[in-house]
């Protein structure tokens, strides 16, 4: 009796965190709904009213298309934990007596499997009919279906390898399994960063020097201030599936690689490019990149060892009501308990990225001097992809790894009143 209580427990205290989030949605949608059609002032001149209209119309259609997919998947996942299924795949996989390693390695891909193939819908109506309406896909079923096809094997090969290799850990050190899996996983993490750009990201899209040659000097000239060495600068074909804009640094130490969009590059003065630029250096020269690493990391190890010492027990087969649970049904349910338990810590991590931007921000301007370019970067960005203007502020304090666009201009209009 008390088990079955249990598991009502932890259903009910899942539905009302998911209730709460889809409240949070709905506060969004309602006020941009109220408010998404006022152009704010640092865009008046800008924009038109059309576009303006244009703005809030993509943000309600992703908004309602986001609710819609989100409650198919906690329908699935209340289904598969709460309705038995668990059970049955437990038994199914067990069924093939697999050795230990083998087992787990099988019992995680196949259900990744199981929820690309669901997902696949939503992909394509959200790419071939929201991103397409408005105006940004670019991307043929021929190339989705390729992305599709190397994205599956690319997973399975690596979360093959990062299966293997921890069920490999557990199995050889049954009592400090937490700590050399936790260094693994801090070496792949690190490992992934550096060869991510020359390895992964080429797969997908082709990578060439950008071809003007001011710009690449300004450019290296702009970072040399600040001592950070950029070995290139180069132009990526996002073009050929999205007309989304964007920019990003590459690298581990001193010496970093450039991307820049191809559409950003048609989109965007030199001024503008090198002050999103200066923007993206501050993270590194603030060292919130290394900030970031160091928290997560810390966190992952409390996570692991707390996950040792929870899977060491036996109640949560005995809440869930599941007899004879293998190992690795465990950790699945371990997961979605971290699910249910992370959500408070998501507003707190992004109160620090929003921080981590601003620090960002501020950088940016000092070391271009030029404040104007980056409001301009800025609104441009907003404006070519239909950001949204006007978040609900509580949805924007949860959800919002970076201050609203208003409040970044704003504080840059501010700057001099800031200090460093």
């Amino acid at each position: 009796m008390i088990a079955i209580e249990n598991i009502y427990l932890i259903l009910i205290i899942y539905i009302l965190k998911e209730t709460f989030e889809y409240t949070l949605q709905f506060l969004n949608l309602g006020y941009m709904k109220r408010f998404g059609s006022i152009i704010p002032d640092v865009f008046k001149g800008k924009i038109n009213e059309s576009h303006v209209q244009k703005m809030r119309a993509y943000e309600i259609e992703k908004t309602k298309f986001s609710f819609i997919s989100s409650i198919f998947g906690n329908a699935v996942t209340i289904i598969f934990i709460f309705g038995g299924l668990l059970n049955i795949y437990d038994d199914w996989i067990s069924s093939f007596n697999f050795s230990f390693i083998l087992s787990g390695v099988f019992f995680f891909l196949f259900l990744s499997y199981a929820n690309t193939l669901l997902t696949i819908p939503f992909s394509l109506y959200n790419i071939f009919r929201i991103e397409n309406k408005y105006g940004f896909n670019t991307m043929t079923i021929k190339l989705w279906f390729a992305d599709f096809l190397k994205s599956i094997l690319l997973s399975t090969v690596i979360t093959g390898i990062l299966l293997f290799i921890g069920f490999l850990l557990i199995q050889l050190s049954p009592t400090i399994w937490w700590f050399w899996l936790w260094i693994f996983f801090l070496i792949y993490s690190l490992f992934i960063m550096y060869i991510s750009p020359y390895v992964i990201e080429p797969l997908f899209n082709k990578f060439s020097p950008i071809e003007e040659k001011v710009l690449e000097d300004r450019i290296k000239d702009l970072m040399k201030k600040i001592n950070i060495r950029v070995s290139s600068v180069f132009k990526m074909d996002a073009s050929k599936r999205s007309r989304h804009t964007n920019a990003y640094f590459t690298g581990i130490g001193k010496v970093k690689r450039i991307i820049l969009y191809d559409t950003l590059l048609e989109k965007m003065n030199h001024d503008e490019i090198l002050a999103i630029l200066a923007h993206e250096a501050g993270h590194w020269k603030k060292k919130h990149v290394l900030k970031m690493i160091v928290a997560s990391e810390t966190l992952a190890f409390i996570a692991i060892y707390l996950s040792f010492r929870i899977l060491s027990a036996d109640f949560l087969t005995d809440i869930f009501q599941i007899k004879n649970a293998t190992f690795f049904t465990k950790v699945l349910l371990l997961g979605f308990m971290g699910n249910i338990i992370s959500l408070p810590f998501l507003p707190i991590s992004n109160y620090f990225s929003r921080r981590f931007e601003k620090e960002a921000d501020r950088f940016a301007c000092k070391l271009t001097g030029d404040k104007e370019a980056f409001k301009s970067a800025l609104i441009k960005l907003s404006i070519d992809n239909l950001s949204n203007l006007h978040p609900h502020p509580f949805y924007a304090a949860f959800y919002y790894s970076h201050p609203p666009v208003i409040q970044r201009i704003k504080e840059i209009e501010n700057f001099p009143k800031l200090s460093s």
